[in-house]
């Protein structure tokens, strides 16, 4: 086979105007802020495209219409091949009838997203045919002519509550967290969970983390402890935790709001199995077994040490759990709702223990749905909420005197109200404060 038969190949020419719409969609994509590989992945970065140019919607029918065409064209190729006179076949011709209808919905998707691309990159609607019958270069003028640019709309440069731009100074005895932003996909969208949280804590503190449904708070949570790393710098007591992860981990401890305990397992064997995965595998078993009656004895745990976990109370088993995750004797300490479930003087008996813990030099961050009860134990408290783009973000932090002067309020259940949405039953002053609070931590000017 000669070249001149290679470059007038069908595959040849398939390929070759794949990857020219592919060149094209990658300046395209650059140009719109988006992850420009994805120019290259088939079927989806028409999908992409279309994101890029505010049409979602339109990209997401797009790609399931061709499937569905594909599929289409597959069985009308059966029945063709097992019937040599399709015409007549009653299938065959409702797969036709079905191919032309997705061929004409197709059309009108196509012409909508071109529209849009027209409308991104400020030309006229006329365009719209020059990228239907000559996509590809079509595509490479657009994404590589430094005369063609995507024009900004006022939608686009509202970006919700304005960035601080601050970065926090690193704290040699504490918790110091600057995260910039967390990210997640959402079908198949870059959607950003958490934006600008600035703050250090120093050791020794017992902090309230509030905020309301979706405000953030596993999510940043999570980012902190370096379970799901965001893009920022998290450190601990100098050290930084994202890069020294797997010799930090255990200088965390997180309690999730449901015990993660064997029912029939008596305490302390529920102790000593949490000693073996937690401490340091050269500790001896002297040493393991030392630590393990010292926690039973300081959480109060002692004479319950040979109790299946299943016979103990709301509050004992709370305790027991939190119990585990102190075997390791963490620098930070992370409970989510440690109190749910729990009446009121049990609930706080158990905070009065964390108060403790704190004032051990530890760092203890809390969420609980009742801080009012026992607020009068926290030292600080950082006040996350949804901006306008319903984004995680800071709305305060700093001393539980300073938040009720900063949100004029006397309690945290009505700084929680004030945050909330209108439609949660909430003042909807989630944006005002996030924007107050960003004024606060901006860099001076000069």
């Amino acid at each position: 086979m000669t070249i001149m038969d290679i470059i007038g190949s069908d595959v040849f020419r398939r390929v070759f105007f794949y990857l020219l719409s592919a060149v094209g969609l990658y300046g395209i994509l650059k140009k719109c802020g988006k992850k420009p590989w994805q120019a290259f992945i088939p079927l989806l970065r028409y999908y992409y495209l279309a994101a890029a140019v505010k049409k979602e919607k339109e990209g997401r029918v797009y790609v399931l219409l061709t499937v569905f065409q594909l599929a289409i064209d597959y069985m009308t190729d059966l029945i063709q091949k097992g019937n040599p006179d399709p015409v007549n076949d009653r299938n065959y011709l409702l797969f036709v009838a079905l191919g032309l209808v997705v061929v004409l919905c197709l059309m009108l998707y196509v012409i909508r997203i071109d529209a849009a691309i027209c409308e991104k990159f400020g030309k006229r609607k006329r365009w719209i045919w020059l990228l239907e019958f000559a996509e590809g270069i079509t595509y490479i003028y657009f994404g590589w002519s430094k005369k063609v640019q995507p024009v900004i709309t006022d939608e686009e440069e509202t970006e919700g509550a304005r960035v601080s731009g601050a970065v926090i100074d690193v704290m040699k005895d504490g918790l110091t967290v600057n995260i910039e932003k967390r990210t997640a996909k959402v079908q198949y969208k870059e959607r950003v969970l958490l934006k600008d949280i600035h703050l250090a804590i120093p050791k020794g503190h017992m902090v309230l983390l509030l905020g309301g449904s979706g405000a953030g708070k596993t999510t940043f949570l999570n980012a902190v402890t370096g379970y799901e790393k965001a893009d920022a710098n998290i450190m601990l007591g100098g050290r930084d935790l994202y890069r020294e992860y797997e010799s930090m981990k255990y200088d965390v401890g997180f309690v999730p709001q449901q015990d993660l305990v064997r029912l029939n397992d008596n305490v302390r064997l529920t102790l000593a199995d949490a000693a073996t995965l937690r401490l340091p595998g050269n500790i001896s078993r002297k040493e393991r077994e030392k630590r393990v009656n010292e926690v039973l004895e300081e959480f109060g745990l002692a004479p319950l040490a040979g109790t299946l976990v299943e016979k103990l109370s709301g509050g004992q088993r709370k305790r027991l759990s939190i119990a585990m995750e102190y075997i390791s004797n963490p620098s930070l300490f992370i409970l989510d709702e440690p109190d749910s479930g729990l009446d009121g003087v049990v609930a706080r008996g158990l905070f009065e223990k964390l108060r403790d813990i704190a004032d051990q030099g530890k760092i203890v961050i809390v969420i609980t749905h009742t801080p009012d009860r026992v607020i009068d134990l926290f030292d600080d408290v950082i006040v996350l909420a949804k901006d306008v783009d319903r984004t995680g973000r800071l709305a305060f932090y700093g001393t539980v005197d300073e938040s009720y002067r900063f949100f004029d309020k006397t309690g945290m259940e009505q700084i929680l109200r004030s945050i909330n949405q209108k439609d949660e039953g909430g003042e909807g002053r989630a944006t005002e404060f996030v924007e107050r609070y960003a004024g606060k931590l901006m860099p001076a000017e000069g």
